[in-house]
């Protein structure tokens, strides 16, 4: 054989040997990233799982040919599962553990995924929900994101979001300035992250498209829901559906614009859901059940009344629930430079905190050594190595309460057990319904399990007693605007969405602020934002900031009421009175607070 023929056929074979090298990029290649996440699509709301009501067609086609991680967990509720998400560290850890109530704030101690792509010269955006902090330095600007158009709060509607926005028209947030825009809101997550996208490919970038559907309350064009509607969906599941179907649309919609800027090569695609699914189960009253019904829910089993039940995918419990199905969700990943493609499931116990040290590693992004992760590299199985995590151990709670409390609402996860509430053992191999308790059978099991729990709970606690601040005078945010969403409160007492406030609930609490700079402060009450001209109730109106306290009266019409007052640095509790007489008093629902320059 001829040398230039011997060396042709040696230069032929190393480059298939090459090709078929999975998962790894050399650093000068450096892959995109498009993370889409939604707001309580469970793992049964896609059409590929097994669900025979609902058409996601885009979905269906990417669940085809992607990595598929079918024992994927998250926390319960949405808020802890982006800090997770965003840190590779368990949500507890982040200060984060409610979706209101001042425990939806990320410590900013905490490194996000957005500042490690950043300092890796990414391009960064995010798009629609962030929920853990709507001030500074809490915000996903002060928080690695270069470009951000976002909602306020846990989604559409709710207390920081513009006063009154409906999914439609709205009025959204472009680096923390209002800005109107036009179209329906998950259109407007992905039309705006489209762009991004469109003017960030020469360099590589993370795009984090966080939809707020289908979250309630359930509203989306009736072209989208009706079609399930006349099929007899009944109650909140059309419109649910409709709006699971237009974020298919847009999926179709943004995989055909990754083709067409010849990026799909050399970007990872992920899509996945933040819990269980939230509709098709309402809480009835008891006196709207049968005596079977009734002993449905006794057995904390769900109970549906004039509603289309949905499809779980055979899992127990939905959103907010310690069973899988509050917290076993989808995770689609697609890659095919990395040869992450061909439709195979991977069904090892994996997690949120799996994301940040997974794609670093795809990536080969530079992470500091002192970075605590929880979470670990996903890579060896993602390329087949299926025995790598079979012996971890994982733990997921839902707490949703001021301070955590042991064993709340909890599951301890390993490949085969789930250890729930401490007293219940189900073997998810055999019994992925969760029906049968053996935990008398396994009694070695459960003490096990008990303590890794034990332990992780240990490494928990120092963050309990901790507050997460918001700034307060920084010329990053001044003035700051600060609302109710966010009190230290009884639950009860938190109105976290604009029905709530338009009720004039009795309710107060408190806020933590770090006061940044020195000065002199203006702190203006109200009990809407400006933009709503809503007057106040004649009264007394009064602030406690630390041990400073000062009160004046309110004239009848006053939209507002401002208080002039020196602040010293440091963190602080701040609480408002708005008092009515005859001994009605509330706090003041919109705060403003602008340091004097």
């Amino acid at each position: 054989m001829r040398p230039i023929l011997q060396l042709l056929i040696f230069i032929s074979i190393l480059s298939v040997a090459l090709t078929d090298c999975p998962a790894k990029n050399p650093d000068s290649v450096k892959p995109n990233i498009v993370l889409v996440i939604t707001d309580d699509q469970g793992y049964g709301d896609i059409a590929a799982h097994g669900n025979k009501m609902i058409k996601t067609p885009n979905l269906d086609q990417l669940y085809q040919k992607s990595l598929r991680l079918t024992n994927f967990h998250v926390d319960p509720t949405c808020a802890p599962t982006r800090s997770a998400l965003m840190t590779g560290r368990y949500s507890t850890r982040t200060g984060v553990w409610h979706t209101i109530m001042g425990r939806s704030l990320m410590d900013t101690n905490e490194v996000t995924l957005a500042e490690i792509f950043k300092s890796n010269g990414y391009k960064t955006g995010l798009f629609g929900k962030w929920h853990l902090g709507d001030n500074y330095p809490l915000r996903p600007q002060d928080q690695g994101f270069e470009t951000v158009v976002q909602h306020g709060g846990g989604g559409v509607g709710q207390t920081p979001d513009y006063w009154q926005n409906d999914y439609f028209d709205d009025t959204y947030s472009r680096l923390g300035k209002q800005e109107k825009f036009k179209g329906y809101c998950t259109d407007i997550w992905f039309d705006e992250a489209l762009k991004f996208i469109e003017t960030s490919k020469s360099k590589p970038f993370f795009a984090y498209i966080s939809t707020n559907a289908p979250h309630g309350p359930y509203l989306v064009d009736k072209k989208q829901s009706d079609p399930y509607a006349n099929q007899g969906v009944a109650g909140n599941m059309a419109p649910f559906y409709g709006m699971i179907t237009n974020i298919d649309d847009n999926m179709g919609r943004l995989i055909s614009r990754l083709k067409e800027w010849d990026l799909e090569k050399n970007t990872i695609l992920i899509f996945m859901t933040d819990n269980g699914t939230a509709a098709g189960v309402q809480r009835p009253q008891k006196k709207d059940l049968s005596k079977k019904q009734q002993r449905r829910l006794s057995r904390g089993k769900p109970v549906i009344i004039d509603t289309w039940p949905g499809f779980n995918a055979g899992m127990r419990g939905t959103k907010g629930s310690e069973y899988d199905g509050g917290h076993r969700v989808p995770f689609y990943i697609h890659w095919p430079g990395g040869k992450l493609t061909g439709g195979r499931d991977i069904n090892q116990l994996t997690a949120h905190i799996d994301v940040l040290p997974t794609l670093a590693e795809l990536c080969n992004l530079t992470i500091s050594s002192e970075l605590k992760l929880d979470g670990t590299s996903l890579v060896p199985i993602l390329n087949g190595k299926q025995d790598d995590l079979r012996n971890r151990t994982l733990i997921v709670h839902s707490q949703r309460i001021e301070s955590p409390e042991k064993w709340r609402k909890s599951s301890v996860m390993t490949d085969r057990w789930r250890l729930v509430n401490q007293k219940e053992l189900y073997d998810i191999q055999t019994d992925p319904g969760q029906t049968k308790n053996v935990a008398a059978e396994f009694a070695g099991v459960v003490k096990y399990l008990a303590a890794e729990y034990e332990k992780w709970w240990k490494s928990l606690t120092p963050q309990f007693s901790r507050y997460v601040a918001i700034g307060i005078g920084s010329p990053s945010e001044n003035p700051a605007h600060l609302t109710c969403h966010d009190w230290h409160a009884p639950i009860a007492q938190v109105p976290w969405n604009h029905q709530l406030i338009a009720r004039n609930p009795i309710a107060n609490g408190f806020w933590i602020v770090d006061i940044i700079e020195a000065g002199t402060y203006e702190i203006t009450l109200r009990c809407r934002p400006e933009s709503a001209y809503h007057p106040l109730k004649k009264g007394l109106a009064r602030i406690q900031i630390g041990n400073l306290k000062q009160e004046q009266k309110v004239a009848e019409g006053d939209l507002s009421t401002t208080f002039t007052i020196e602040l010293p640095r440091g963190q602080k509790k701040l609480q408002t009175w708005l008092d009515e007489g005859n001994g009605v008093s509330r706090g003041a629902f919109f705060v403003e607070i602008s340091r004097k320059q």
